[in-house]
């Protein structure tokens, strides 16, 4: 697939002066909640009211949708309220109910993004729609993975197509429910920067006060949009609950986040300082994570050395790393004097967390 300014024609025709916003419940739970929520949100910046009508479940026994009776209700929303829906479908028979119910904006989700044989199923079922097709990244952080599904949705000649970026499961728990591995989905920017790239801030975070945040961040990085979960009283949400905000709270949120004026002489210099000084952000946040990982392991180290009555100093260890770390610096265009700086304050800061430990 090759990049073409012909992939953003569905977002501009929509010649919005916002970022686009995909809104609403993570799962629709009964008709008078989706009506509810969707006549909070009209009128607002929100584009596409969303509903999980097909929950796919870590475990078996949670809540996994009411299934195709909540699409009658995402067509009593469009009645009601002028709103365009949303939601997510996983198989073929998915796909045949969506369509039949005039779902103007379907995504598949990272669970099915994963598996070839799903994406090519939904392919095969999209085969030339005038629908929106949304693909959110796998679970796992897989360019290619999620490239192919692009393709395989632009090889069934569909047109109108972007991405959602919900951030990737780890083994080890950090403090997103999700990591959006954010150089990932730069990599993707790059290759296809005419793609409609949409953030989940929901998936990402995980809980609601951190919404805003990954929100702005990935405005920074020039996203095209964001899909928000919502909710009039998140707490008693049946899915997600720590994840969904209330109404109130999202338009607040839409006034709070900061979008560059397109107007401003300055706005091409602008935008393209704020992506870089966006990404230089990330990588720092990155760097005290590892620089933090690597002090964890050093503390361990120490606990073992106390153990064994064993000298904190290692010179020969540390030599021999020193050495390799220089070589690798260069490889990355990195000046020696600069590596030796560096390594040898990590150093002295994992002596200083050994000794703390032999001596505590």
């Amino acid at each position: 697939m090759e990049n073409k300014k012909e992939l953003r024609g569905w977002l501009d025709d929509l010649k919005l002066d916002h970022p686009l916003v995909i809104a609403g419940p993570c799962s629709a739970e009964t008709e008078e909640q989706v009506l509810r929520i969707a006549h909070e949100l009209k009128d607002t910046d929100v584009n596409y009211y969303r509903a999980g009508i097909w929950k796919p479940r870590t475990r078996p026994g949670m809540f996994e949708g009411v299934g195709a009776l909540g699409l009658k209700w995402l067509q009593k929303v469009k009645d009601e309220t002028g709103m365009k829906t949303a939601t997510e479908v996983a198989n073929a028979a998915h796909v045949k109910l969506a369509l039949e119910h005039d779902v103007d904006l379907l995504w598949i989700g990272a669970r099915s993004t994963v598996s070839p044989f799903i994406v090519q199923e939904i392919a095969d079922a999209l085969q030339g729609t005038d629908k929106i097709i949304l693909v959110k990244n796998p679970v796992n952080p897989d360019l290619p993975l999620w490239l192919g599904a692009i393709e395989r949705l632009a090889t069934a000649n569909i047109k109108k197509l972007g991405v959602i970026h919900r951030g990737f499961s780890t083994y080890e728990k950090t403090k997103y429910r999700n990591n959006p591995e954010w150089q990932l989905a730069i990599e993707l920017q790059t290759k296809f920067p005419d793609l409609p790239i949409i953030n989940d801030p929901s998936h990402i975070t995980g809980k609601r006060d951190m919404i805003f945040d990954v929100s702005q961040t990935a405005l920074d990085l020039n996203f095209d949009g964001l899909m928000i979960e919502t909710h009039f009283d998140p707490d008693n949400a049946w899915s997600d609950a720590s994840q969904q905000v209330t109404p109130k709270v999202l338009i607040q949120i839409m006034k709070d986040l900061k979008i560059k004026k397109e107007s401003d002489p300055e706005a091409d210099y602008n935008k393209q300082l704020d992506n870089l000084r966006a990404q230089i952000d990330i990588v720092d946040n990155q760097i005290i994570d590892l620089l933090g990982k690597r002090m964890k392991a050093a503390d361990s180290i120490g606990a073992l050395k106390k153990q064994k009555n064993v000298a904190v100093l290692q010179s020969k260890r540390w030599n021999e790393i020193l050495g390799k770390m220089v070589l690798e610096g260069e490889s990355k265009g990195l000046s020696e004097e600069f590596v030796l700086k560096m390594f040898k304050a990590i150093h002295q800061e994992s002596i200083n967390h050994q000794e703390k430990i032999i001596n505590g």
